[in-house]
């Protein structure tokens, strides 16, 4: 097992808008919302009804396939609305909140004492579990089942990413007690892999095997991280939480209530505000960043893998980025000639962007073609630093074969690892939402 691990490939794609490290306190919305459509194959079950009251933490429904995975709310107030979509499936709980919050309390746990089956009913007593995600699938963690490892990445080099370091500064604390707790999840050991040219407090806490990273995108990733540390195979379980997951998991256990606060990054071009701000999980966006043009797209999460919001939406529940970045709804004229322009962030060098290595640019969402048939160029390869082959991978989910999907590597990837495939691919096809179909189709399948 390597302590130091060194990625190659990737890019890193270098975007303006950066989110200055200044923290404010954003103001409280009015309304809140818990999406189930954020927990992957969760079907919800209602717990209350609208026009009901809750308290922060007051269980607002549960996992039709398992009824102690627990979803709570973030805040107090009252469900004002449940918004339905096609076949009647539940795309938004909605909470009016209070001015001030009121807690449901479930009671400071001192974690030394307790065992891993004490600390795992706590969790989903409390409506924490669901910050815990299961590798292979990308989906909510079974608590039926026992995983071999635990990984938390300690960075992130996606665009404009939030910087985990900063988000986690305050909170040392709180990560320290959320690891204490989570690493008697599993007989095996909990990983923490941090950025190698860190000198944070992440390289002193206690109780995980300490791992350094250094490379491009997507050198943050977990499913990297996994994949070089200790990689899954048929029937075998990793478990992973995401480091403020981790700080909000420590302070359940410390103060007894579900203290759903993240700091979040605003970042890109277009934000009003490029900076961090500080407010509970499934605030509505508006009341952060305030109307914006209707040229401009608000995606909860990073630029390659987040989720499309409207200017009324509500932020993801693991969501740690907002990003704003200009529409792409305008038509380059020659665009296709090559060395047209320096100013589109390009791997090939169809583009003069590559004679500068360090410079920033302001993208928009524009596709800059449309899909066509895959070709072998290699371009894929370059940018996945796993031992699979992303093509044929791809080629085989698209086809939905289930024995060639396995020996390709199916078990190892989550959407976000073919994010970069999205982006460099010149025949646009969406990889991550083939790998997110093949992966659904395992679930059924293979289990």
């Amino acid at each position: 097992m390597s302590n130091d691990i060194k990625i190659r490939k990737g890019l890193d794609i270098k975007l303006k808008g950066e989110a200055e490290k200044l923290v404010s306190d954003a103001p409280r919305s009015k309304n809140f919302a818990i999406k189930p459509t954020d927990f992957h194959g969760v079907t919800p079950k209602m717990v209350i009804k609208e026009g009901e009251s809750v308290k922060a933490g007051d269980t607002i429904f549960y996992s039709k396939y398992s009824d102690r995975v627990k979803f709570v709310s973030p805040v107090s107030g009252t469900l004002k609305e449940i918004r339905r979509g096609a076949k009647r499936r539940i795309l938004e709980v909605v909470i009016e909140a209070d001015s001030a919050d009121t807690y449901k309390e479930f009671g400071q746990k001192d974690v030394e004492k307790m065992s891993g089956d004490e600390v795992k009913e706590h969790l989903l007593e409390g409506g924490c579990w669901p910050f815990i995600k299961q590798r292979p699938y990308d989906i909510v963690a079974n608590p039926e089942d026992a995983p071999k490892a635990i990984f938390i990445s300690g960075l992130s080099t996606a665009p404009l990413a939030a910087d985990v370091e900063f988000v986690l500064e305050k909170r040392k604390e709180e990560f320290q007690f959320g690891l204490q707790a989570i690493s008697k999840l599993t007989t095996g050991k909990t990983h923490l892999c941090v950025d190698k040219k860190s000198a944070s407090f992440l390289n002193e806490v206690k109780g995980v095997q300490l791992h350094t990273v250094s490379g491009p995108h997507p050198a943050g990733n977990v499913g990297v991280q996994i994949h070089h540390i200790d990689p899954i195979n048929s029937g075998e379980r990793v478990w992973v939480v995401s480091p403020e997951d981790v700080a909000i998991i420590g302070s359940f256990f410390k103060t007894g209530k579900f203290d759903a606060t993240r700091v979040v990054a605003v970042a890109g071009t277009e934000a009003p505000k490029a900076q961090y701000f500080r407010f509970k999980i499934g605030a509505n966006v508006k009341d952060i960043i305030g109307q914006v043009p209707a040229n401009v797209r608000i995606i909860s999460g990073d630029v390659l893998t987040g989720d499309r919001i409207s200017n009324d939406g509500f932020i993801g529940y693991y969501s740690s980025t907002i990003s704003l970045i200009p529409e792409g709804n305008t038509y380059r004229m020659f665009g296709w000639l090559p060395f047209k322009d320096n100013n589109i962030p390009s791997m090939s060098k169809t583009s003069l962007s590559w004679l500068f290595p360090n410079k920033k640019y302001k993208v928009d969402t524009n596709l800059n073609g449309e899909e066509r048939a895959l070709v072998v160029t290699g371009e894929m390869e370059k940018v996945m630093p796993m031992d699979i082959y992303p093509m044929q991978l791809l080629k085989e989910c698209m086809v939905l074969n289930i024995e060639k999907m396995e020996n390709l590597g199916i078990y190892e990837v989550a959407p976000e690892d073919f994010a970069l495939v999205d982006y460099v691919n010149t025949s646009k096809l969406e990889a991550q939402a083939i790998i997110r179909e093949a992966l659904d189709v395992m679930i059924k399948e293979v289990g």
